[in-house]
């Protein structure tokens, strides 16, 4: 793992998009308190995060559903965990609450300054509905969005990253995917044989809304300004 990396190596970049261009953590839990809260349950921030993180794998893993119906059954989830039942309006605002997670305070920066040197993709496991409301925070035109509806499969399933190497028509060689995930992206993008940014966003601090893995990226930054200033 490096943060040596040679700007003229690739043509197009690939993100990931909640949790490395969207602060979904905050989202998640600006969503998550308030309503556990209601149910007068009371829960520690990372524990509230991992299991999240735990319920939605589980859920990706098995037959594909909507995005929207993944996160209704992380609710379920937590209600069973903690004794309440959700309610449809519940599920639902959850669901919609993907549209209004912030994206990160360098994001769109570094987007721009990105796009203007490399083509760029999206490849999240989301809904494309949810995505459009997300695209309009972004203000930065995509190559091309792949999501998790279109392809019928969530990350780490390798469809997701073929199907944007087929679109993109650009050698897997020359393409650099940039992630927070190490489990969600960085080991399935380099089975692929993707060289990979991994954006280090938690720091030292563990834990956090997605599934532990020890996948190695190619290159590793703190954050996204950190990988424009290498490339541009």
């Amino acid at each position: 793992m490096s943060d040596a990396i040679d700007p003229a190596r690739y043509d197009a970049l690939t993100f990931d998009c909640y949790g490395t261009l969207i602060d979904w953590e905050r989202g998640l839990l600006g969503y998550l308190k308030p309503l556990l809260e209601r149910k007068d349950v009371h829960t520690i921030d990372d524990w509230t995060l991992a299991f999240f993180g735990d319920a939605e794998a589980r859920l990706e893993a098995g037959p594909y559903r909507p995005y929207r119906e993944v996160l209704g059954g992380v609710l379920d989830a937590f209600g069973t965990r903690l004794g309440f039942a959700p309610t449809d309006a519940e599920r639902l605002m959850f669901a919609d609450s993907v549209g209004d997670w912030p994206p990160f305070a360098d994001t769109v920066d570094a987007l721009q300054r990105l796009g203007a040197r490399y083509r760029l993709a999206v490849v999240s496991n989301v809904d494309d509905a949810l995505f459009a409301r997300t695209r309009a925070r972004l203000a930065v035109p995509f190559a091309d969005v792949i999501t998790a509806e279109q392809v019928r499969a969530y990350k780490p399933d390798p469809r997701p990253f073929a199907e944007a190497e087929r679109r993109l028509a650009v050698p897997c060689t020359r393409i650099l995917h940039v992630a927070q995930s190490r489990f969600h992206d960085i080991a399935p993008a380099r089975e692929r044989g993707l060289d990979t940014v991994w954006i280090d966003r938690r720091g030292p601090r563990d834990g956090g809304a997605t599934k532990a893995s020890d996948a190695e990226p190619t290159f590793r930054f703190d954050d996204l300004k950190g990988l424009a200033d290498a490339l541009t």
